[in-house]
């Protein structure tokens, strides 16, 4: 009967998922630690370059300069994960839009890319909560602001453009470099080297996200909702659409 069928099928699915936990929970705890230190860096430089009274912050009294600085430190956070041996092992996706088009193009599973997005959120929380509460007046300052990605002063649509558009070069990027038989090493260079370009230059339009996760985690200690859409929906649209292409293109 149906309902017998509705019961086998769900049976079959737990199974699926509990085999799934048994196998990978070690990928998706790293998931978890890798995003939360990568918010701990953020807020950490975030503080000592723009908390006002930071000695660092009064010593360099160009903007632009300090966004080139918080780019290299994100970028060089970002490349350490990817090429630690946590990293490789869960393959330092730290960002449920990269597991979600992992998911799209196959390379993941159902229930690993739903406990990845889970322990991303999880841990890009953890971090926040972790390093706001070391840090207390210097993240809580609103020249830090718990170092939150909001539109700039062009607004949310330039914004939302913006995000997709990084999130697009970044995906292709990566697809390309990594299916290269002689650059997927550079892989993870490139991603971190592109994360500091855009901290450095796009930066002031969007906050440069890229990541749902790493958006929320800053929004929660800040309480800071506005334009949080934008965040859940752009890296999304902007590396689909960039698996599109290379996939019509190959």
């Amino acid at each position: 009967t149906s309902s017998q069928t509705h019961r086998f099928g769900s049976r079959r699915h737990l199974r699926t998922m509990i085999e799934a936990l048994k196998r990978h929970w070690p990928e998706y705890l790293i998931e978890a630690v890798c995003l939360g230190l990568f918010m701990i860096s953020a807020f950490s430089f975030g503080a000592v370059l723009e908390y006002p009274k930071s000695p660092i912050h009064q010593a360099i009294a160009n903007p632009m300069l300090r966004r080139v600085l918080m780019g290299l430190a994100m970028g060089g956070t970002a490349i350490g994960i990817i090429y630690s041996p946590w990293g490789k092992q869960s393959g330092a996706h730290i960002n449920p839009a990269t597991t979600l088009t992992f998911f799209r193009l196959g390379k993941v599973q159902k229930w690993d890319a739903a406990f990845y997005v889970s322990a991303q959120f999880a841990g890009a929380l953890a971090g926040a909560v972790i390093a706001a509460t070391v840090l207390s007046s210097w993240v809580a300052h609103p020249a830090v602001n718990y170092v939150v990605t909001a539109p700039g002063k062009t607004g949310a649509t330039l914004a939302f453009i913006a995000e997709i558009a990084i999130t697009f070069v970044l995906m292709t990027v990566i697809l390309w470099v990594s299916n290269n038989p002689r650059l997927h090493k550079f892989t993870g260079l490139c991603a971190g080297i592109l994360v500091a370009v855009y901290i450095t230059f796009e930066a002031p339009i969007s906050g440069m996200s890229m990541n749902p996760a790493r958006t929320l985690a800053s929004a929660v200690p800040a309480r800071h909702w506005i334009g949080l859409w934008i965040y859940f929906t752009a890296p999304i649209l902007g590396m689909f659409s960039a698996v599109q292409i290379y996939l019509f293109a190959n």
